[in-house]
């Protein structure tokens, strides 16, 4: 890791397996493997190990079909993104929310005008639907 550089919740392997769900729907030991397999070489064991711990964490359900466990996100990426940033947020005490706005539009800005767009699209829906 760059000096620096904060480490995410998730390491890069769970990250990866994260992704391959959400793509995939759900999958098995060995599907996930093989997917995986372009990126870097990974045991077998690994990647069950990395669905076991996702599965821990309350990331993954699994279901016994024959003998083999299949995987499914219990969350989307959106909804973890959600609860990871609140998580984050909560536990640096982020109760002055300015570094929190200015990180969203930091992050927003980075993309293109058409993100900071849709960001003030969803500060006016927000708004709209807020009880007066």
């Amino acid at each position: 890791m760059a000096k620096g550089q904060v480490s995410l919740p998730l390491g890069d392997l769970e990250i990866a397996v994260m992704e391959h769900l959400w793509c995939a729907g759900s999958a098995d030991v060995k599907a996930t493997y093989e997917a995986l397999q372009g990126d870097a070489p990974r045991s077998l064991n690994t990647v069950q190990s990395t669905l076991e711990r996702l599965a821990r964490k309350g990331l993954l359900s699994r279901q016994k079909h024959s003998r083999a466990y299949v995987y499914s996100p219990r969350l989307s990426r959106e909804d973890l993104l959600l609860q990871t940033t609140s998580q984050i947020a909560e536990s640096l005490g982020a109760n002055n929310s300015n570094a929190l706005l200015a990180a969203f539009l930091n992050l927003a800005g980075k993309e293109d005008d058409d993100s900071l767009d849709r960001l003030q699209r969803l500060i006016d829906e927000r708004r709209n639907s807020e009880p007066k």
